[in-house]
């Protein structure tokens, strides 16, 4: 229960899925946590059950509101030790050369824009609090392909090599920099992609089908993989990603 004792973590799309989760379980083990969303009476409510935390509303893709927001929780807390981007949108499900430039602008701008501005601005307070932990939600199509969601797939793919170079370029400060790549998460996200297409029950057991264990995943499976990597207990782990997907890469 104290994994993460005495750490301050940050984490982003904090207030449903697998960013609740995560804001739970290392509320657990000891953090104190800065929910970062602009669901805001769903953060604050999950706020007000956890020990220690804190909700700012927040939408990582606007450059301004994410420097003043970490300036806040750095002043709130006195540090920052670790940060989970996990704030993302699924976005247009169109062919290519369907899609419009608006439509893939907004993704990017969550999901990669959104990182990018996290990151920026997470990284001077760690650098002051000696060591950080910067952890990228992926997803396996950050490794492999799809035919649907081109912008959300190019989106994974950036955060991935992002993970990377920012571990290359962060490991003199001792911050380490991961990505974790779900598989099929059951998050409404998820659920409404496949509400999308159709009847939701039936393409949650078609979905399940692809991962060989054969059930989707619980947003608690990726919240106990960024407890590890915020923990010590991954203080030689950078540039990694962490598959968490019911072996759906490992075909």
């Amino acid at each position: 229960m104290n994994r993460l004792q005495g750490k301050v973590a940050v984490v982003t799309g904090a207030a449903l899925g697998i960013g609740a989760a995560t804001a739970r379980r290392m509320a657990e083990e000891g953090a104190r946590v800065a929910l970062l969303d602009l669901h805001v009476s769903e953060g604050e409510a999950l706020a007000r059950t956890l020990e220690g935390a804190r909700f700012w509303a927040c939408n990582v893709a606007k450059e301004a509101e994410v420097a003043r927001v970490l300036i806040e929780v750095e002043q709130h807390f006195g540090r920052i030790d670790a940060l989970v981007n996990n704030a993302g949108i699924a976005g247009a499900n169109k062919p290519t050369h369907e899609l419009t430039e608006e439509e893939w602008d907004a993704v990017q701008a969550v999901n990669v824009k959104g990182v990018f501005f996290c990151t920026k601005h997470a990284i001077p307070a760690m650098q002051r609090a000696g060591a950080g932990s910067v952890i990228n939600l992926s997803s396996i199509y950050g490794l492999v392909g799809a035919p649907d969601v081109p912008p959300y797939h190019a989106s994974k793919g950036a955060v991935r090599l992002m993970s990377k170079t920012d571990a290359l370029i962060y490991a003199p400060s001792k911050i380490r920099v991961n990505s974790v790549h779900p598989g099929y998460i059951w998050t409404p996200m998820v659920e409404s992609h496949l509400r999308s297409m159709g009847d939701v029950e039936a393409g949650r057991k078609t979905v399940a089908a692809l991962h060989p264990l054969g059930v989707m995943g619980e947003a608690d499976d990726i919240a106990w993989a960024c407890v590890y990597l915020a923990s010590d207990e991954a203080k030689f782990v950078t540039g990694a990603e962490l598959v968490v997907d019911g072996g759906y890469t490992a075909r």
